[in-house]
């Protein structure tokens, strides 16, 4: 089908007590294996690509790739900009076919964030296109995005920002990390309450590569409605290469590799899917 926005499907998945995946993609491949999941599952599923991702590959690029894959599958797919750096990138991506934008004006003081998030929000809002924006810090590394310390989401400036900046939706800092963790994760799950007993409008998690199943299951139950897998994708997808090549090291021919990155990728989309709860959810 042709490309949704991110809004319904999110107030279907916080009404429905589930949320929804958003899988960071990097290539025609894996776009198609999330496709390929979210088909067999009969799932609804955002599809994310970063700033640098989009630098390899361009905004047009990406648009043009998801939007032909998603016309051959029958449940919603959006296709989001993750990690929005810009003003000028979060609008060119929604002037170029994506139907979802994240603004991340998270390192910036909560005035200038506020600032910001609203200036895109009003732009995007003419298109119809909806947008998230994040507020406290999640720890880690994603792509040029570095925080040293995690900084937790304050349940009262989540009441203002999203008052005064009129996202969508809203990723919250419970300590998640971006990457992969070192040592078992810590979460704040009753801030995450919290939030949710304050704020209306669908929250999200990112950081949850690495996350046991149980972890991203109580978030859910606690009120997350979009789950973000980005760096276990890429290590999927780069494992089958390698695994490929150490059965066929004299391959030469890139689909045959490519498609057994496309397995083990869907695998695993299919996997986290399950633990979202989304699986079964496209046509309600």
């Amino acid at each position: 089908m042709s490309l949704v926005t991110s809004e319904k499907m999110l107030k279907d998945a916080q009404a429905g007590g589930y949320a929804v995946g958003a899988f960071n993609v990097e290539n025609m491949e894996m776009v198609k294996a999330v496709l390929a999941a979210a088909q067999e599952l009969n799932a609804p599923v955002m599809l994310q690509t970063t700033p640098s991702t989009i630098k390899y590959g361009t905004v047009e690029t990406y648009a043009a790739i998801v939007a032909a894959e998603a016309a051959k599958v029958s449940v919603p797919v959006a296709l989001h900009l993750d990690h929005g750096s810009s003003y000028d990138l979060a609008i060119h991506a929604a002037k170029t076919g994506y139907t979802s934008i994240m603004i991340d004006g998270s390192a910036l003081p909560l005035n200038e964030n506020i600032e910001l998030t609203a200036k895109v929000v009003k732009e995007v809002s003419t298109l119809g296109i909806p947008v998230e924006a994040e507020l406290g810090k999640v720890g880690g590394k994603e792509d040029d995005l570095e925080a040293e310390a995690d900084t937790n989401t304050n349940p009262a400036e989540a009441v203002e920002f999203v008052e005064k900046t009129g996202i969508a939706s809203l990723a919250i800092a419970i300590g998640t990390a971006h990457g992969f963790y070192v040592g078992v994760p810590v979460l704040d799950k009753e801030r995450l309450s919290e939030i949710r007993s304050v704020v209306s409008i669908p929250l999200v998690l990112h950081g949850a590569s690495g996350l046991s199943d149980e972890e991203v299951r109580e978030c859910v139950r606690r009120g997350i409605c979009k789950v973000n897998f980005a760096t276990e994708l890429r290590a999927a997808y780069s494992e089958a290469v390698k695994h490929y090549f150490e059965e066929k090291p004299d391959t030469i021919d890139p689909k045959k590799y490519g498609e057994a990155a496309m397995e083990k990728v869907k695998n695993l989309v299919k996997s986290r899917m399950i633990v979202c709860g989304c699986d079964g959810k496209a046509n309600q």
